[in-house]
């Protein structure tokens, strides 16, 4: 199915935004949402022309304020409406006449409070103008790399070694690009991701869908150069036909991670109230997705664990997955992990053990270390045993992935362990993901040190083994639909494994 994507395009690149509502109150969101991109035009960052509008203004942050957007000579591609419902039809009138080519209403109280009437209405006449719309009910649009902000999500103010030092709660430039129908779950997801230091390539939250929705924004996202995973947030997916077609299409060249909501009845009833989303069956929810090759996360942790794995690891082209450790439990722990969740955990080739044996005859691991899989090198692991396992495990035809635990506590083990497995780790094309048990500033900094050199972390084993086992799922997918070398090849071609 094609789907006109560059119709999608100006909400992320527009030559010029109105905000309508934009105000010199600071506590108001059409302050916050002008402010955004009055301070991104002055970096450089967004690039296009800018305008407020509002009739009780005259001045918003040194630009003029025109009393509506009929006042204004100069095209507009997109306005952004943050005022009261009952008034948002005029603006959309205005805009219409002015031939604007899209709009997003962050104003709420359409049907998500039962008043359906006033949204068809706003609809009708975003269709007869062929003005694209997104919302109304959200929080509009994110791009990390062209300066378009609508998020009226403040800068915060801490203090830093006693200075005030200001912090704009948003992600660095990645690979991420998050769609979402709840505007406060992005927010925190933003939030979220600008802590951990993992990058967003766009945002978008489309509320109520009055008219974009889900497939238009996954069949622009797989054009789209910048992003590469896409996480999807959903309450309620209406267009399922459409939705399903895009998606399996999507899949096979990007993966799409999905977290939705609504699965029980109380929850379904909350969805209704929030957003006006009914989320139907979830059995039917899975089995499209599973169809799809979409990635269901089981809850918000998961979703961002699983998303954190897919930014910097391939998918594995098998399902055979190892796991080395200097801890037994934590190694049983992401093995049953694995099992739980259809993966299991097979013993090595008799090849493998070999070599292994070898090591222990060497004297270069313990005599008593455990290497059937997992591998455990027990509290007497140093660097260097972790070193040589890795690569053991890895030159493995039938070990297609591995699950890295190493505990810091262990006292021969070394700082410089991470850096020995992310060298030897970025010599293959399989993933890796490892874990650090503990929350002491060593372990955050074990944590840390993996990721700096491309290998995502988890603090519990089992956190790391669904992360992987989704990588696995994947892959197998992709193997399925007989697309998995050429989404290698890509993957390849943007980036190189390694330290970042």
């Amino acid at each position: 199915m094609k789907l006109q994507t560059d119709q999608i395009e100006v909400f992320f690149n527009p030559h010029s935004v109105a905000v309508v509502g934009a105000s010199r109150n600071v506590n108001k969101a059409g302050h916050v949402i002008f402010k955004n991109f009055a301070e991104n035009r002055a970096r450089g960052i967004f690039k296009g022309s800018l305008y407020a509008i509002n009739p009780n203004e005259t001045e918003v942050l040194s630009y003029r304020c025109y009393p509506s957007l009929s006042r204004v000579i100069d095209p507009i591609e997109v306005v952004v409406v943050v005022v009261p419902s009952q008034f948002v039809p005029q603006v959309m009138r205005e805009a219409a006449a002015k031939k604007v080519k899209a709009a997003v209403i962050i104003s709420s109280g359409f049907r998500e409070v039962g008043n359906i009437a006033l949204e068809e209405e706003i609809k009708g006449i975003a269709q007869s103008a062929n003005m694209r719309l997104l919302g109304p009910n959200c929080l509009g649009v994110y791009d990390s790399r062209t300066g378009v902000d609508m998020i009226f999500l403040p800068e915060t103010k801490i203090l830093q070694n006693g200075n005030e030092v200001v912090v704009t709660p948003r992600p660095m430039p990645g690979n991420l690009a998050i769609v979402t129908q709840s505007g406060a779950f992005g927010v925190a997801a933003l939030d979220y991701l600008a802590g951990r230091e993992m990058g967003v390539s766009k945002f978008v939250s489309f509320g109520n869908k009055a008219d974009v929705n889900e497939p238009e924004l996954l069949a622009y996202l797989m054009e789209d150069r910048e992003t590469e995973v896409i996480l999807l947030y959903a309450e309620g997916i209406a267009a399922g036909r459409k939705f399903l077609e895009i998606a399996k299409e999507v899949t096979k060249t990007k993966p799409i991670i999905a977290l939705k909501t609504g699965k029980t009845s109380s929850g379904a009833r909350a969805a209704v109230s929030h957003t006006g989303a009914l989320s139907g069956t979830d059995k039917i929810y899975d089995g499209a997705f599973a169809q799809a090759g979409v990635i269901r996360a089981r809850d918000m942790d998961d979703f961002f664990h699983i998303a954190k794995a897919f930014s910097t690891q391939p998918p594995p082209e098998g399902d055979g997955i190892a796991v080395l450790t200097d801890a037994g439990g934590p190694g049983v722990m992401a093995a049953d992990e694995c099992d739980t969740r259809g993966i299991s955990i097979r013993k090595l080739s008799d090849v493998t053990l070999q070599k292994f044996e070898v090591l222990k005859d060497q004297q270069k691991i313990p005599k008593f270390a455990a290497t059937l899989n997992p591998v455990d090198l027990t509290g007497s692991a140093s660097s260097e045993m972790f070193e040589l396992a890795t690569k053991i495990l890895l030159d493995d035809p039938d070990v297609h992935s591995l699950i890295v635990i190493g505990l810091h506590h262990v006292p021969g083990l070394d700082e410089d362990f991470v850096d020995r497995i992310a060298n030897v780790t970025s010599q293959y094309r399989k993933p890796v993901v490892a874990c650090d048990i503990g929350e002491t500033e060593m372990a955050m900094y074990v944590r840390s040190r993996f990721e700096k050199m491309g290998i995502p972390s988890y603090s519990s084993p089992e956190d790391a083994a669904r992360s992987l086992v989704a990588l696995v799922r994947y892959g197998l997918y992709l193997k399925k639909e007989g697309c998995y070398d050429a989404y290698l090849a890509n993957m390849t071609r943007k980036k190189t494994r390694g330290p970042k």
